[in-house]
Parts: C-alpha cells; sequence; structure tokens
C-alpha cells in the first residue's frame, strides 16, 4: 500500500467510525502519542520549569481531564516553549498530540482524529523508515494500521 492509499483508508475509516469508536481510538492514541520515552532526549531548557509541569499535568491527566482543562495546559506548554522553531522531536510530537485530542474535544471534529492517527503513523514510519510506496512492508507498520483499524471498527 502506498502512503497516499494509507491515508486515503485512515481517512475512511474515521469517516465511518461510531462515536464510541471514535473516542476509544481518540484516547489510544493520544495516550501512546504522549509516552514518556519521546520525551527522553529533550534538552531540559526547550520548555520553562512551568511548561513542563504544565506538560507533566496534562500526559497524568489525559483520561480524565477535559477539553477546558487540557487548553489551559496547552497555553501554558506554549508560554513557556524556549526553543525557537527547533522543537526536539519527541516534544513536538507530544505537544501536538495534545493539540489535537484538545481541539476534538472542543470541537468533536473528526479531522482532529485524522491528524491524531497520522501523527500515530509518523512516529513509527520516524522509527523504521518505511517505504512510501510499500508502507505497510515493515511489521511495525502493518501493526500500528491494524491497531488503528481495530479501533475504529470496533
Amino acid at each position: 500500500m502506498r502512503y497516499d492509499e494509507l491515508e486515503a483508508a485512515i481517512l475512511r475509516l474515521i469517516v465511518a467510525a461510531g462515536e464510541t469508536e471514535l473516542r476509544t481510538f481518540g484516547l489510544e492514541t493520544v495516550t501512546r502519542l504522549i509516552r514518556g520515552d519521546l520525551l527522553d532526549t529533550v534538552a531540559h531548557d526547550e520548555l520553562t520549569e512551568d511548561a513542563w509541569a504544565a506538560l507533566a499535568n496534562a500526559r497524568e491527566d489525559i483520561r480524565t481531564a477535559d477539553a477546558a482543562e487540557l487548553r489551559a495546559l496547552l497555553v501554558r506548554i506554549d508560554e513557556g516553549i524556549r526553543a525557537d522553531d527547533d522543537l526536539d522531536q519527541g516534544l513536538l510530537t507530544v505537544i501536538t498530540a495534545l493539540e489535537h485530542w484538545t481541539t476534538y474535544l472542543e470541537e468533536d471534529q473528526r479531522g482532529e482524529l485524522y491528524e491524531l492517527a497520522i501523527r500515530a503513523i509518523e512516529e513509527v514510519d520516524f522509527q523504521v523508515s518505511a517505504d512510501l510506496d510499500d508502507v505497510l512492508a515493515t511489521p511495525e507498520m502493518t501493526a500500528e494500521y491494524a491497531r488503528i483499524k481495530r479501533l475504529l471498527t470496533a
């Protein structure tokens, strides 16, 4: 499967999914994308102390926090970014995932969950360097697509 075909397949899954499946998929995916090992290589000075605290709170409370709570934490994170357009890849992945999930909770737009799915695929691709003409050629990419499909069609 080519990368553009994978994107189209994921979009079809998002469009066809029920609300329960969307919520489960979104929560499971954002949880995967904000995991601690993605922050292992981040220099401490990329964020202020308050931004690190807000990020820790967001990661800890992701399953219970509402949109307003997450948005307030994201504002603190954003205000505490010290890097100039050159954030660590892992930190960028975590912040972007939090933003998509928060916006989904605020606006209930499926497009935000599509973006989360694509970020999940990109994260696996970053680890295994998938071939864009045969994106599912690696077991890791096949497993990630299967996870997405399973959660959206449960």
